[in-house]
């Protein structure tokens, strides 16, 4: 069969949402494709070199999660949809924060989103360095936070063993680690909401930099 590199990399997803990360190789992609290694190694010399390729288009197929749906919106609209976005993005497939972790973009197409982001920040009144280390935080803090989601719930709903809210109070001594205890179930559970918390704390320290009217809450 011939194969060329974007059945490789569409490959690659699938086998990532199948087997994991650490046990993705190209050369299991090749046996998944039914075509020798040296089929695989023509088109990516190394596997940092396919998960540049498919971080990539995971972030360019999921472009559109980045961007709120009225272009009139407010800079805090963009910025949280950018965030909350680009977590969707990344959780939507099994180690995904991680396998794009450290990538570098094949194509410049993902950034023509955060090109559109950026530009409307800056007509907020934020500079264009404000712009840029706000956006890198919300990846920054986003990227993170799903890679420890995913370690807690490496497929959707399903808790990993390591992480039981019980089997970790139960090691906590209750009169050594109060708040300990209390912290189990905020951090090892509903991700949602401790997410926009923590989206809420980095949007309301850039509030400064914008010329925008804040709507009344």
């Amino acid at each position: 069969m011939k194969i060329n590199r974007e059945m490789v990399t569409q490959a690659g997803l699938k086998l990532l949402n199948e087997i994991g990360l650490e046990q993705l190789t190209l050369r299991r992609l090749g046996t998944e494709l039914n075509v020798q290694a040296a089929t695989i190694y023509w088109h990516f010399k190394s596997k940092e070199e396919l998960l540049d390729e498919m971080a990539t288009t995971v972030l360019t197929e999921g472009a559109a999660n980045l961007l709120p749906r009225r272009n009139s919106s407010g800079w805090r609209v963009w910025a949280s949809t950018y965030g909350e976005g680009l977590r969707k993005t990344l959780m939507g497939y099994r180690d995904g924060a991680r396998m794009a972790s450290g990538t570098r973009l094949t194509t410049t197409e993902p950034l023509k989103t955060t090109e559109k982001i950026a530009a409307q920040l800056v007509a907020c009144g934020f500079t264009v360095r404000g712009a840029v280390v706000l956006l890198s935080t919300i990846y920054n803090y986003t990227l993170s936070f799903a890679m420890e989601e995913q370690a807690v719930f490496p497929t959707p709903g399903k808790r990993s063993s390591s992480y039981s809210i019980e089997g970790r109070n139960a090691r906590l001594d209750p009169e050594i680690f109060p708040y300990h205890r209390q912290a189990s179930s905020i951090l090892f559970d509903r991700y949602d909401r401790r997410y926009r918390e923590g989206l809420e704390l980095i949007l309301k320290g850039a509030e400064w930099q914008s010329t925008e009217i804040p709507a009344a809450r």
